[in-house]
Order: C-alpha cells, then sequence, then structure tokens
C-alpha cells in the first residue's frame, strides 16, 4: 500500500484574534499587579514630609521604615547631603499615621552590634500640636560599635587594677597574711582574746587582772553588806521604840515640865522681891521665904542638870564621838 499522504494541522479560527486577546489579558494582569503592589506600597496615599538632620547618615538607607512602637508609619524616601555638612534623611509619612507625631516628639536612629539600623519615633505627651508638613527635626544617633572602644578601654584598666591588688606585695595580699596570723593566734588557749591582744602572755594577764577584779568586788560586796548590817542596828538603836530619840523625847518633855518649875518659882521670887522692897519691916519673914525659895530654885536646877546629863549620856552629842567600821 503506498503510504498515507500527512494531513494538514487543522486551523484554528480567529488565531490573531485570540492571541491578541491572551496578551491584552496579560497586560492587564501585569498592570493591575504593578497598580496593587503600587497601592500596598502607599504610592497613591497621601504623604506628609519629616526630615530628621543628623551628624551622619551611615547605616541609612533608602527604603527604610520609621517606627512608632514597633509598627512602621513612615518611609525613607532620599538620603542628601545638607549645605552645613550634615546628612537629611527625607521621610514620607502617610496623614493617617501622622497622628502619632507630634511637636514634642523625639527621634532616634540606632544601630546595633548585629542587625540593621532603625529609626524610630517616641512621643511622649499626644495631646501636644501634631508635626507640621515638612517639619525639620535633630536625629539622636545611638551606635552600640561606637562605644566598643571606650569599652575594651575600660576593661583594660579594670584588669590592670584586679591584676594589682591581687599581687603578691599588694595590700590584698597582706590583709590576707594578717587575717591568717589571726586566725593562727585565736586557736590557741585563749581563743579571740590573744588574738586581739597580740600573744598568750598578755591574754594570761588580762584574766588574772580581772580574777583580781572580781575578787576585789566580792570583798567590797562583803563589806558594804557588813555595813549596811550596821546601820540597820544604829537605825533601830537611834530611832527605834526604845532607843535614843525615844528616851530623849521623854528627857525633853521632863526638862520642860523642870523648867517650867523653874519659871514658876522665879515668879514667886519676883513676888517676894516686891514684898521685900514694899515692906521693909518684915525683914526676917521674907529673909525666911527668901531662903525657901532658893531652896526650891537649887533643887529645880540640880533636877535640870540631871537631866542634861541624862541626855547626854544616852545621845553622843559629844565632838569627839567616834564610829568604829568591823
Amino acid at each position: 500500500m503506498p503510504p498515507d499522504s500527512e494531513q494538514p494541522a487543522p486551523l484554528i479560527p480567529h488565531v490573531e484574534f485570540k492571541a491578541a486577546l491572551l496578551l491584552a489579558l496579560t497586560l492587564a494582569l501585569i498592570c493591575g499587579f504593578l497598580g496593587y503592589v503600587m497601592y500596598a506600597r502607599g504610592v497613591f496615599e497621601k504623604t506628609q514630609r519629616l526630615v530628621l538632620v543628623s551628624d551622619n547618615s551611615e547605616g541609612a538607607k533608602v527604603g527604610m521604615d520609621l517606627t512608632f512602637s514597633g509598627f512602621p508609619i513612615g518611609r525613607v524616601q532620599r538620603i542628601e547631603l545638607a549645605e552645613d555638612g550634615k546628612a537629611r534623611i527625607l521621610i514620607d509619612v502617610p496623614e493617617k499615621d501622622a497622628r502619632w507625631l507630634r511637636t514634642s516628639s523625639v527621634f532616634t536612629m540606632e544601630s546595633g552590634l548585629v542587625g540593621d539600623t532603625r529609626i524610630r519615633a517616641y512621643s511622649g505627651v499626644l495631646d501636644d500640636p501634631p508635626l507640621p508638613d515638612g517639619a525639620m527635626r535633630p536625629v539622636l544617633r545611638g551606635d552600640a560599635s561606637a562605644e566598643i572602644p571606650r569599652l575594651i578601654a575600660t576593661m583594660r584598666a579594670l584588669l590592670e587594677n584586679l591584676e594589682r591588688i591581687s599581687g603578691a606585695d599588694s595590700s590584698l595580699s597582706a590583709s590576707i597574711a594578717n587575717v591568717q596570723t589571726l586566725t593562727e593566734r585565736m586557736k590557741g588557749r585563749y581563743g579571740a582574746l590573744a588574738g586581739v591582744l597580740g600573744s598568750e602572755e598578755n591574754a594570761k594577764k588580762v584574766i588574772s587582772a580581772l580574777d583580781r577584779a572580781y575578787a576585789l568586788l566580792g570583798s567590797v560586796g562583803e563589806v558594804s553588806l557588813k555595813l549596811e548590817r550596821m546601820l540597820s542596828k544604829t537605825d533601830e538603836r537611834v530611832f527605834g521604840a526604845a532607843g535614843v530619840m525615844d528616851e530623849t523625847q521623854k528627857a525633853l518633855a521632863q526638862l520642860n515640865a523642870m523648867l517650867r518649875d523653874a519659871r514658876d518659882s522665879l515668879k514667886k521670887v519676883d513676888a517676894v522681891l516686891a514684898e521685900a522692897q514694899a515692906i521693909g519691916a518684915n525683914t526676917r519673914a521674907a529673909t525666911a521665904d527668901l531662903a525657901a525659895l532658893r531652896t526650891d530654885v537649887e533643887a529645880s536646877l540640880r533636877k535640870v542638870a540631871h537631866l542634861v546629863d541624862e541626855i547626854n549620856r544616852k545621845w553622843p552629842f559629844a565632838r569627839d564621838t567616834e564610829l568604829k567600821l568591823p
């Protein structure tokens, strides 16, 4: 059989139109994707400009975010060098997020040892006026890597001080040696007392002195006890029911009675003298009366003298009276 002849492929109707439609659909998808991306990136959103001024722009990049409380509220659009030699970072902030920025807000640019640089905004008082469009604010830099040289210098100084303190001829070593010596002394018979006083001989002297002081205090206590007993007996003999004071009071009462008798006798003498002056003729009778009165006065005086002797005997009024302690 003869070979089959090749059949031509069937023609697709309206192939040019379909190809153009597919191309247009692809372009529409691409444009829609680009539009969505631009919308998602905030290209069509109204923004306001914020200018941050820094000494240098190290770590800052176009496209990095400005964050507030961890949320991005703006994006760096351009970095330029100003006429005064400072870096100007231009940031676009959407109007819906610009309400978080106030005139008292503080902006920082932090560079850590690990990770990218971050620009942050801090607004302590949200009641302050909002930040105007095109505002220019300084940015505070916090570069951790810049502190590394100072940290290394501080650590080197610290290590040198530590080496000097822990050396063999340092004050710390001398103090440790002194503490060890004191500990060895405290291991002896007299313990901490020997360690404080420097030797066991000094501690023994202190203990002997304390023993003598205790013995002296005991003797003083015995003497004070004896003195207290003697004073109690003296108090009883002087101020007791039958003591010297009681007898003295009785003697004073008797003395008062005798003095009254003597006063009465003297009054009689005065009366007799008056009668003797008035009646001169009756001299013998008056003389007899005077002799009797004289006898009465002498008797009263003898009683007073006897009472005074009795008081001197019962109460030691003499100046040379001596109280002997046991």
